[in-house]
C-alpha cells in the first residue's frame, strides 16, 4: 500500500474547498481495496490516532480538513466494476469510492442510462457525494443521492467489513438498531431522538427517521461512522430529449409567480405533493424517484438569479437584458414528438407570467446548452475572483425551508441586504426553497458583519422549520450552528450514536460536533 509523508508530498491532502488553514496529518494512506482500509483503520483505533477521510477535496465545510492524526485517501479506490441494464428500471452501477463523479455519469450515459446526482462540482469522488447526500440542480426532479444507494460497502474503525444492501436492516420501533459484523460481534445502537426539518433538501447531521433502513444511517454521514469503499447505485433510463432555457424577469414578483407555477405543474404530473421530505423510502421498491415523464411540462430544475447576480454575470455576459432584475434555469426532458409540444407549454407560461419572452435564450442541442450550464456556473467563478482580489473568506449560506416558509424567508434576506451595504448575491435551488445567500464583505470590518447578518439568517431559518445546510453538510465550519438545530441534548444523542461506532473516536474527529461531544 502506498504511504507518504513528505510535507512537499501530502500538501494538496491538508485543505479542501473552504480553504481552512492549518490542516495537518503525519501521512496519507492510499488503500487499494476494502481490506486494506479496514487495517488502517484497525491500527488506528488500536493506537488512538484520529482519521481523515479525503476525496477530491470539492467539499466546502472542511470535512476533509485533518487536524493531527493520519488521512485515508480513495483516490486509488477508482474502479467502475460493472454497469447493468435493466429494460423495466433503467439499470444499476457498481463503482468504488474514488470514481470521479463526472466519469461515472459519462460511462453510464454512453450504456443510454442516467444517474440523476449533478452537485455543481462534478470532479468530486462518488464517495464523497454518498458521505454528504450530495444534490445540485436536478435534485428537485429526482431527488438527492440517498434516493439511488441500493448497496453500501463500508469499512468499520473494528476492522470489520460490511455488505449493507437497501432492505436488509431496519431500526426497531424503539429506535434501536443492530447491525452483526463478520467478526461474529455486533454494533448495538440507539438512534437519536430528533425529528428533521420537513424540507425537500436536508443535509444537517444524522439522518434519522422511524423505522429507517439501517444504510441511510451511513448516507451523510461525514465520514463519522465508517469509510465508504463501495457502493450499488440504481440509475435510470436517459432522457431522449432536453429543453433548457434562461428566463429573464424585469418584475421579481411575476418571476416568482413563473416558479410556484411551473413548479406546481410539475408535481403535480408526477403526483408529487407540494412538500416532499427528503429521502421517503418504499421498503418494496427502494427510494421513491420523481420521475414524471417527457410528454408534460416538467421540470427536472429551477434554479434562481436575483439582480445582483446578473450584475456580476454582466462582466462576462454583455447581452443580458438591461432591465431584468432576476431570471430562471430550467431544464425539461423531452421525447422528438413531444419537443415542440413542450416548448409552446414553456413559452405559454412565460407569457402568462410576462417574461421578457423574445430576450430569453433557449437550447435544445447539446452545445447551446453547454453555454447555458456554462452561464449557470459562472457566477461562483466570477464571486472566487472577487474574494481573492479582497483577501476575504466566502460568506454564503446552504439553507432551505418548507415551501409555505419560502416567500418570506426571501424577503428576509433581502432586507437584511439591502439595509447592509454590503455587496451580495442571491441565487440557487429555487425549485427546491434553497437558495444561497453570498455575501461579498470588501474588507475586515464588512466581514464582521457580513458574519452577523449570517448568524441571523440561520436563526430564522431553524425559527421557520428549515435546515441550516441543505447540501453540503455541517463539516467542521458548521457544526456550532447544528446546535441551533438540534440543541446540546441531540448533539449529546448523536455522539452516542458515534461512539457505538467508533468508541475511540478516531474517525472524522472534529466533524458535525465538536470533540467536547466525545
Amino acid at each position: 500500500m502506498l504511504t507518504k509523508s513528505q510535507p512537499d508530498e501530502i500538501q494538496d491532502y491538508l485543505s479542501d474547498a473552504s480553504y481552512l488553514p492549518g490542516g495537518n496529518a503525519s501521512r496519507v494512506s492510499f488503500p487499494e481495496n476494502a481490506e486494506e482500509v479496514a487495517e488502517i483503520l484497525r491500527n488506528a483505533t488500536r493506537t488512538e490516532t484520529p482519521v481523515t477521510v479525503s476525496g477530491a477535496g470539492t467539499g466546502t465545510v472542511a470535512g476533509r480538513v485533518p487536524f493531527g492524526g493520519i488521512v485515508i485517501a480513495t483516490d486509488k479506490l477508482n474502479r467502475i466494476a460493472s454497469i447493468a441494464r435493466d429494460d423495466r428500471t433503467g439499470g444499476r452501477v457498481v463503482a468504488e469510492a474514488g470514481v470521479v463523479l463526472l466519469d461515472l455519469q459519462r460511462a453510464v450515459e454512453s450504456e443510454g442510462l442516467l444517474y440523476p446526482p449533478d452537485p455543481t462540482e462534478r470532479s468530486c469522488f462518488l464517495g464523497g457525494t454518498i458521505a454528504t447526500n450530495a444534490s445540485g440542480a436536478r435534485t428537485f426532479k429526482y431527488g438527492p443521492t440517498r434516493k439511488y444507494v441500493e448497496r453500501l460497502k463500508v469499512a468499520l474503525v473494528t476492522g470489520d467489513v460490511v455488505d449493507l444492501s437497501r432492505g436488509e436492516l431496519y431500526a426497531n420501533q424503539h429506535g434501536r438498531i443492530d447491525i452483526p459484523l463478520p467478526s461474529g460481534t455486533a454494533i448495538e445502537a440507539q438512534l437519536p431522538s430528533y425529528r428533521m426539518p420537513q424540507v425537500r433538501k436536508h443535509a444537517s447531521g444524522y439522518y434519522i427517521e422511524p423505522g429507517m433502513d439501517v444504510i441511510d444511517l451511513f448516507i451523510g454521514s461525514e465520514g463519522t461512522l465508517a469509510v465508504i469503499v463501495e457502493a450499488e447505485l440504481k440509475l435510470l433510463p436517459k432522457p431522449e430529449g432536453l429543453l433548457s432555457g434562461i428566463i429573464f424577469f424585469d418584475d421579481e414578483d411575476n418571476l416568482l409567480a413563473f416558479v410556484s407555477d411551473a413548479r406546481e405543474r410539475s408535481l403535480a404530473v408526477r403526483g408529487g405533493s407540494p412538500t416532499v421530505k427528503e429521502g421517503a423510502v418504499d421498503r418494496v421498491s427502494g427510494p421513491t424517484v420523481r420521475e414524471g415523464n417527457s410528454n408534460n411540462l416538467d421540470a427536472r430544475a429551477l434554479e434562481y438569479f436575483d439582480v445582483e447576480s446578473l450584475n456580476f454575470l454582466r462582466q462576462k455576459y454583455e447581452t443580458i437584458p438591461s432591465e431584468a432584475v432576476g431570471a430562471i434555469f430550467f431544464e425539461q426532458e423531452t421525447t422528438p414528438a413531444s419537443e415542440d409540444q413542450l416548448m409552446n407549454e414553456w413559452l405559454a407560461l412565460l407569457e402568462q407570467h410576462h417574461a421578457l419572452a423574445d430576450q430569453s435564450w433557449f437550447a435544445t442541442n447539446e452545445q447551446d446548452q453547454a453555454k447555458l450550464r456554462e452561464f449557470r456556473h459562472a457566477l461562483p467563478v466570477l464571486m472566487n475572483e472577487w474574494f481573492a482580489r479582497h483577501n476575504q473568506r466566502k460568506v454564503s449560506t446552504d439553507m432551505a425551508v418548507p415551501d409555505e416558509a419560502f416567500a418570506g424567508m426571501l424577503r428576509f434576506y433581502q432586507e437584511n441586504l439591502r439595509s447592509s451595504d454590503l455587496r451580495y448575491t442571491i441565487f440557487g435551488h429555487i425549485g427546491d426553497n434553497h437558495v444561497h445567500v453570498n455575501i461579498l464583505p470588501r474588507n475586515d470590518d464588512e466581514a464582521i458583519k457580513a458574519w452577523e447578518i449570517y448568524h441571523r439568517f440561520i436563526r430564522r431559518a431553524v425559527e421557520v422549520g428549515g435546515t441550516i445546510s441543505a447540501e453540503h453538510g455541517i463539516g467542521k465550519l458548521k457544526r456550532e450552528y447544528l446546535r441551533e438545530l438540534y440543541g446540546d441534548n441531540h448533539l449529546r444523542e448523536m455522539a452516542a450514536l458515534k461512539r457505538a461506532f467508533d468508541s475511540a473516536g478516531i474517525l472524522g474527529r472534529g466533524n458535525m460536533f465538536s470533540e467536547e461531544f466525545l
